[in-house]
C-alpha cells in the first residue's frame, strides 16, 4: 500500500510553519555571539536590536535561514536559530514559577502521555507543562486546563499562541476551581492523564480519582517533601491506585573545549517533586505492600507538626509576580499575532490591491 498520497493530503501539524522555513515577522530567535551570549527577540520589520556593541536589524534577518548569521554595526557576528523548546520556556513571559524543561520530559514520558490522549492539567501557571503536554497529545487529543487566576491564563494562552503560532486546536482552559469546574467539564473515567500543580493536591486526590480511566495515571508536581508526603498519603488512603512513586531529576552540563572536558560547575538541581501513580478499575484495590517497621512511632505532636500547618507559596519560597506585572507580561504574551497581523497590513499597504487579491486566490488554491 502506497501511504505517500495520503500523508501527502494530511493537515500539517500545528506549529510546523512555526519551526520550518525562513525567518518571518513574529518569529523568536535567539541570537547567539562570539563569548556565547544569548538573547532572544521577535522579528519585526524596521527594528533593531541593541547590543552591547552596536545594533543589529531585524530586516538582516527576516527571510533568512535557520543559523544565518548578522553581524552588528560594530562588526560583531551573531548566529540566529528559532528558539528549542527549552530556549522558549526559559524566555517567555512568566508570572508564575514554571515547570523546569526537565520535569515537563518526565512527566510527558514517565508520565506516558500519548497522541489522542485526554490530559487534565491543573493550575496552568505561566504554559509551560501545557506547552510539552500539547506536543506529546497531538492535534486529535486533548489538554484540559485549570486555573484559578485569570492574569495566569491570558499569560498561558499568549504564550501557547507564540509557541505553536496559533491558538491550538487540542487546547482550552478554564478558569476557576479544579475541584469545581472539573466534574462540568469531564464525566466520569474520561481523562487518561491529570497532572496537578498547585500547593494542596491532597485535595483534589478525588476529584481526579473519578475523572481517570481504569488504567490512567495521576500525576503531581511539587516543590516540598511535606507536600509530597502529604499527596502520597492522600493517594494511599483514597483506596483507588496503585502504590504511587516519586522521584526528582537533576542535570549537569559538561564543559567541552578541546581535552578540558569536565563538569560544568553550575547545574540545574532540586527544582521539584514528581509522583506518579495508577488508577484502578473500580472494584480493584491496591495490594498490601511489605515494609520495614520505622524505628520510633511518630507522636501526634509530630503529626500535627508536619500535616497541619497551612501550604502556602510564601511558607514554600514561590513569588509570584505583582498585579502591575501581570499586566504587562500579558502583553507581551502572544506578541506573534500581533507583529505577523502589523507585517501582513504593511505589506499589503505597499502592494496593489490587485496583487493582494491575487495573492489570497493563490493561497485558497493551494489549501
Amino acid at each position: 500500500m502506497n501511504t505517500s498520497s495520503s500523508s501527502a493530503t494530511s493537515p500539517r501539524p500545528t506549529g510546523e510553519r512555526v519551526q520550518r522555513g525562513p525567518l518571518r515577522p513574529g518569529d523568536k530567535v535567539q541570537l547567539t555571539d562570539p563569548r556565547g551570549r544569548l538573547n532572544t527577540i521577535v522579528l519585526t520589520p524596521g527594528e533593531r536590536f541593541h547590543t552591547h556593541r552596536g545594533w543589529i536589524e531585524h530586516d538582516d534577518l527576516l527571510g533568512g535561514p535557520e543559523g544565518v548569521t548578522v553581524h552588528s554595526s560594530e562588526g560583531i557576528a551573531h548566529q540566529a536559530l528559532r528558539p528549542a523548546y527549552e530556549d522558549f520556556v526559559l524566555s517567555m513571559p512568566r508570572g508564575a514559577a514554571v515547570i523546569y524543561p526537565k520535569d515537563a520530559a518526565l512527566i510527558t514520558t514517565m508520565g506516558d502521555v500519548f497522541p489522542g490522549a485526554t490530559v487534565v492539567e491543573a493550575g496552568v501557571g505561566s504554559g509551560a507543562l501545557t506547552l510539552a503536554l500539547l506536543r506529546a497529545v497531538g492535534d486529535a487529543g486533548r489538554v484540559l486546563s485549570f486555573e484559578r487566576r485569570d492574569e495566569f491564563a491570558q499569560i498561558a494562552a499568549g504564550n501557547v499562541e507564540d509557541f505553536f503560532g496559533a491558538p491550538h486546536p487540542a487546547w482550552s482552559c478554564t478558569v476557576g476551581d479544579l475541584a469545581d469546574a472539573l466534574p462540568q467539564t469531564l464525566g466520569p473515567g474520561e481523562a487518561d492523564r491529570v497532572v496537578l500543580d498547585m500547593l494542596a493536591p491532597w485535595e483534589c486526590v478525588d476529584v481526579a480519582a473519578n475523572a481517570l480511566v481504569g488504567g490512567g495515571m495521576i500525576i503531581v508536581y511539587v516543590a516540598t517533601a511535606s507536600q509530597l508526603s502529604r499527596t502520597a498519603e492522600a493517594v494511599r488512603a483514597s483506596g483507588r491506585f496503585a502504590e504511587p512513586r516519586a522521584l526528582e531529576s537533576m542535570v549537569r552540563d559538561w564543559h567541552l573545549e578541546g581535552l578540558a572536558v569536565r563538569p560544568s560547575h553550575r547545574m540545574i538541581g532540586h527544582t521539584g517533586f514528581l509522583l506518579f501513580a495508577r488508577r484502578l478499575d473500580d472494584g480493584q484495590g491496591p495490594i498490601e505492600r511489605s515494609r520495614r517497621p520505622q524505628g520510633s512511632t511518630p507522636s501526634d505532636e509530630d503529626m500535627e507538626a508536619w500535616f497541619e500547618p497551612p501550604i502556602t507559596e510564601q511558607a514554600i519560597g514561590q513569588r509570584t509576580a505583582p498585579a502591575k506585572r501581570l499586566r504587562k507580561l500579558g502583553r507581551q504574551a502572544g506578541s506573534r499575532a500581533r507583529t505577523e497581523a502589523a507585517a501582513a497590513q504593511s505589506d499589503d499597504a505597499q502592494h496593489p490591491t490587485n496583487d493582494t487579491a491575487t495573492h489570497h486566490e493563490e493561497a485558497s488554491d493551494d489549501d
